[in-house]
């Protein structure tokens, strides 16, 4: 079969014939691949750069965790794999695929879930969110906080605060339920001032950040208390774009009612991945599906990988591979 396979940690995948996955165990089923998102995530892995990948053996596999095909009974599905997904073919487990709704396309189908697992899960049992509160979203103006701001408007968020750098992007976002942006391209004490200003007149209950880094101090910093009772935020990390570590002073951490996690791999409980898979993505498809996502992609056919696999995807899109 041909695949997106990578040979060399930090090289480049190649577009190759390599060979077909088979069943091993009855909980496993073969599909037949039609569209998968190049995530950063799937980069990140492919090159040995994230977490998870810290001790796998330097060899050669098909790129892509996750994806949209059609299973040997013309069923189509989206599937987290087991094998590989940028490729002709790939091994999923029965337990972690989704059926589709027949008009949702496989481009759609294939960019949503990774930016909806993110936040929703992070939204709904990091965050606990509840109707009529107040979420800022560090980091929007990206795919995965544009779908953020749609998944927190759906789940009732009354306000929603949007923080990037593409003027043009923070814009776009006001029509999909963002009430008010603030630009990371001015100096800190702006910023600050901005968020301080924010926070005042409607207290801030969720943070979903995507940057981490510098933009993350400087929020967290401005809801130091000075003794007296603070409003309880809950700040969501899923990101980090603009770096892995911050500076979070004592000080800060014990003046306000904060509650500090994290939304990714391996922080995750087993009952919140069963309410993703039989919950969660149907929702979002069907919402998809009826146009009130809006999900922006750019689709390449996967013969291209090599040329394309350091393509600049503009702002707030998703790149899919289509097979």
């Amino acid at each position: 079969m041909k695949a997106a396979v990578m040979y060399q940690k930090n090289g480049m995948p190649q577009y190759t014939d390599f060979p077909e996955p088979t069943v091993q165990h009855e909980d496993e089923l073969l599909i037949f691949m039609k569209a998968a998102a190049l995530k950063h995530v799937d980069k990140s892995r492919a090159t040995g750069k994230h977490y998870s990948t810290q001790n796998d053996i330097n060899h050669a596999e098909v790129i892509g965790g996750d994806g949209v095909g059609v299973l040997e009974n013309d069923k189509r599905v989206y599937a987290i794999g087991v094998s590989g997904m940028i490729a002709e073919k790939a091994l999923i487990e029965k337990v972690r695929m989704v059926p589709l709704p027949d008009d949702i396309d496989d481009v759609t189908a294939a960019a949503l879930p990774n930016a909806v697992i993110g936040s929703a899960i992070g939204l709904r049992y990091k965050a606990n969110i509840k109707r009529g509160e107040t979420v800022l979203i560090n980091g929007a103006t990206g795919f995965t906080g544009k779908m953020a701001v749609q998944v927190a408007k759906y789940y009732g968020a009354k306000k929603i605060i949007v923080t990037g750098r593409n003027k043009e992007s923070l814009q776009s976002l006001l029509a999909l339920g963002a009430d008010e942006i603030v630009s990371v391209n001015q100096n800190d004490e702006a910023f600050v001032a901005q968020i301080k200003k924010v926070n005042h007149i409607t207290p801030i209950d969720i943070i979903i950040d995507y940057l981490w880094g510098h933009t993350a101090e400087l929020i967290l910093s401005c809801l130091k208390g000075n003794g007296m009772f603070t409003h309880k935020t809950r700040f969501v990390f899923i990101g980090s774009v603009t770096g892995d570590t911050i500076q979070l002073s004592a000080a800060n951490l014990r003046s306000v009612n904060l509650q500090l996690s994290g939304s990714g791999l391996g922080s995750w409980a087993k009952d919140e991945v069963q309410a993703l898979l039989t919950e969660i993505l149907p929702e979002m498809f069907k919402l998809a599906a009826e146009h009130k996502l809006i999900v922006d992609t750019i689709s390449i056919p996967l013969k291209d990988i090599e040329r394309l696999w350091n393509m600049n995807v503009p702002p707030g899109k998703r790149l899919v591979i289509t097979i």
